[in-house]
C-alpha cells in the first residue's frame, strides 16, 4: 500500500530537537514510529509536497463508481473497512482517487466511521451517498446497501452519458454551420468587392447586403465574442443570488420542450435518491431533506421544502406532492399507491426508471428534430451566400456582354 509522508519535530533522549520526515499510513502510526525511536513528538503534519499531483487531480464519476463497486465486493466478503480501503488503494489507477482512499483510511484508522470520513469530501461524495453509508454502518447492513448504491450511481452516470452523447452530433452541426458562414463572410465574400469595383457595374441588392454584413463582421466581429462571454457570465451570475436563481430556474421550467425535459430529469433524480434512502432505512423527513438538496432547480427545491413541512405536519407524501402542482401527476399518484401498500421505496425507484426513459425519449425526439433543422440551416446559409454572390457575378457578365 502507498504511504503518506509526514514532517515531524521531536525531542531525543538528550533533550535536543530533531526534525525530519517519515512515511506512515496515518498520523497515529507516525506517532508510534517516533516513540519507537525514543523520540518525544512535538509536531507531526503531512508533508505538503507529498503526492501533489494527486491533490491537483480531478475525481470523476467513473472513479467514484469504481471505488463503490470495489468497496461493495470487499464488504460483501466481510473484509473490515480499514483493510478494504488498504486493498482499494493498491488497485486504484487514478492518482487522485488513491489520495482520497489514503485520506479515508487515515481517518478510519484514527477511529472515525467511514461516513464521517467521507463528509470531509463533499465534492466527491454526495449527501445521499454519505447518508446511505451511515445507515449501513449504524445498522450493520452496509453489505446490503452498497450494491443498491453502486447500481444507483451506475444508472445516474449512464443516463447522463446518454444525454451528452445524443447532443454531440447536433452541437457539431451547429458549430460547423456557424464557422462555415463566418469563413465565407470574412474570407470569400470580400474577394467579390474588387471584382465589382473593377467592372464598374451596379451591385445587386442581395450581394450588396452580404458585402455590408461581411464588412461589419470584419470591423466589429469581436463584439460578438464579447457579447457571448458577457451573456455566459451574466447567466452564471444569476446563480449567486437566491432571488435571481429562482427566477432563472422558473424561466427554464417554462420553456416549451426544454422545461419538460428539466422537470422529468430532476424528478428522476429526486425519486431515485428518495427511494434509495428509504430503502436504506432512513426516516422519511431526513430522506426528504437530503433528496431535495440533490435537485438542481431551486424552484422545485422550494416546493420540496413545503412538501417536507407538510409531511412533518402529518400529511401524506403523495398528497403533499400533489398540493404543489409542480410535479408530474404520475409521481404523486404512484407515491400515494406506494404509501398505501407500504412499498414506497420500490415504487419510487421504478418511477425514477420511468422518468429516465421519458427523458431519453424526449431527448431522442429533440435530437431527431434538431438534426434535419441544423442541416437545413447549414444548407440554406452556405448555399444562399454562394448562390447570391455567383448570381451577382453572372449578372455582371451579362451586362458587359
Amino acid at each position: 500500500m502507498s504511504s503518506l509522508i509526514f514532517k515531524y519535530q521531536a525531542f531525543d533522549a538528550s533533550g535536543k530537537i530533531q526534525q525530519g520526515q517519515l512515511t506512515a499510513e496515518s498520523e497515529r502510526e507516525a506517532l508510534r514510529v517516533l516513540q519507537g525511536r525514543n523520540l518525544t513528538p512535538v509536531k507531526i503534519q503531512p508533508a505538503k509536497g507529498g503526492d501533489s499531483s494527486a491533490r491537483k487531480g480531478k475525481i470523476s464519476q467513473a472513479d467514484v463508481l469504481d471505488f463503490t463497486n470495489g468497496l461493495c465486493t470487499l464488504v460483501e466478503a466481510r473484509v473490515p473497512i480499514d483493510k478494504a480501503l488498504r486493498l482499494l488503494d493498491g488497485i486504484t489507477e487514478s492518482a487522485a482517487m488513491r489520495e482520497l482512499v489514503l485520506s479515508l483510511l487515515r481517518e478510519v484508522k484514527e477511529g472515525k466511521g467511514l461516513a464521517e470520513a467521507m463528509e470531509a469530501h463533499p465534492r466527491v461524495f454526495s449527501k445521499m451517498y454519505i447518508n446511505i453509508v451511515r445507515a449501513g454502518e449504524e445498522g450493520g447492513i452496509l453489505h446490503e446497501l452498497l450494491p443498491d448504491l453502486a447500481e444507483f450511481l451506475e444508472t445516474s452516470m449512464r443516463t447522463r452519458q446518454e444525454v451528452i452523447k445524443s447532443m454531440i452530433y447536433p452541437a457539431v452541426l451547429l458549430v460547423t454551420g456557424i464557422v462555415s458562414v463566418v469563413l465565407l463572410l470574412v474570407f470569400v465574400v470580400p474577394q467579390f468587392t474588387i471584382m465589382f469595383e473593377d467592372a464598374g457595374t451596379e451591385i445587386p441588392r442581395s450581394a450588396a447586403f452580404l458585402l455590408t454584413v461581411s464588412e461589419f463582421i470584419q470591423a466589429w466581429g469581436w463584439l460578438f465574442i464579447v457579447l457571448i462571454v458577457a451573456a455566459v457570465l451574466l447567466w452564471k451570475r444569476l446563480d449567486t443570488e437566491p432571488a435571481s436563481k429562482l427566477q432563472k430556474d422558473a424561466f427554464l421550467l417554462r420553456l416549451p420542450m426544454l422545461g419538460n425535459l428539466i422537470l422529468y430529469r430532476d424528478c428522476a433524480v429526486f425519486a431515485r435518491t428518495l427511494g434509495a434512502l428509504l430503502g436504506a432505512g432512513i426516516p422519511l423527513i431526513r430522506a426528504l431533506r437530503v433528496s431535495r438538496e440533490v435537485i438542481g432547480n431551486s424552484l422545485l427545491t422550494s416546493h420540496l421544502k413545503q412538501v417536507e413541512e407538510d409531511v412533518r405536519g402529518g400529511a401524506g407524501l403523495g398528497l403533499s406532492l400533489q398540493k404543489t402542482n409542480s410535479f408530474p401527476v404520475l409521481l404523486h399518484q404512484l407515491v400515494t399507491v406506494g404509501e398505501e401498500s407500504g412499498r414506497t421505496s420500490d415504487i419510487l425507484l421504478r418511477t425514477a426508471v420511468q422518468f429516465d426513459n421519458t427523458v431519453r425519449n424526449q431527448m431522442s425526439s429533440l435530437v431527431a428534430a434538431l438534426q434535419p433543422a441544423l442541416i437545413l440551416f447549414l444548407a440554406i446559409a452556405v448555399g444562399g451566400i454562394t448562390i447570391t454572390m455567383l448570381s451577382a457575378v453572372f449578372s455582371m457578365n451579362t451586362v458587359e456582354f
